[in-house]
């Protein structure tokens, strides 16, 4: 029978057939921090693409080389952003601390999608809280999910 028409096995699935990583259309706003994550990810991939190449091993290198391409997009768009320290209102960067009526009390860090990790403190600068602070101060107050917060402290130590 003719190779042709066998059917493939499954996980024979070439490495074309995973996809791309989504990249965003946001700004690609970094931290100093995250531009050195990036960097450090495309580093690193290339140590493993070169590895999964020297073995031979194809379907390593589909899934490598997809998350390669992925990362060097993200560097060729990366723009950094260092706030003021002097600031009087939340920018791009900054620390943000945020209470309620309740006396709940949250710690941003603003930062680009790729760092944004909220068990961290870290949230997207395209989340909408982040977009509610832009441009607002200490004792401003933002509603987020029906739910006010007020502005308690902006900085950018830490």
């Amino acid at each position: 029978m003719s190779r042709a028409f066998t059917k493939e096995q499954d996980g024979d699935a070439s490495p074309a057939d995973i996809g791309e990583r989504p990249v965003s259309q946001h700004r690609n706003l970094v931290t100093p921090e995250g531009l050195a994550m990036i960097d450090a990810q495309v580093a690193e991939l290339r140590a493993q693409l070169a590895i999964a190449e020297g073995e031979g091993d194809r379907e390593r290198i589909g899934l490598v080389s997809r998350d390669l391409r992925y990362w060097n997009a993200r560097r060729e768009t990366a723009e950094l952003s260092v706030p003021d320290k002097d600031s009087k209102v939340v920018r791009f960067g900054m620390n943000v601390e945020i209470v309620n009526d309740d006396d709940v009390v949250h710690r941003w860090k603003i930062v680009g999608e790729d760092e944004a990790d909220v068990s961290a403190g870290k949230i997207s600068h395209v989340s909408p809280v982040a977009q509610a602070l832009f441009g607002r101060g200490v004792g401003e107050v933002i509603t987020v999910n029906d739910k006010d917060w007020e502005i308690a402290a902006i900085g950018t130590e830490g």
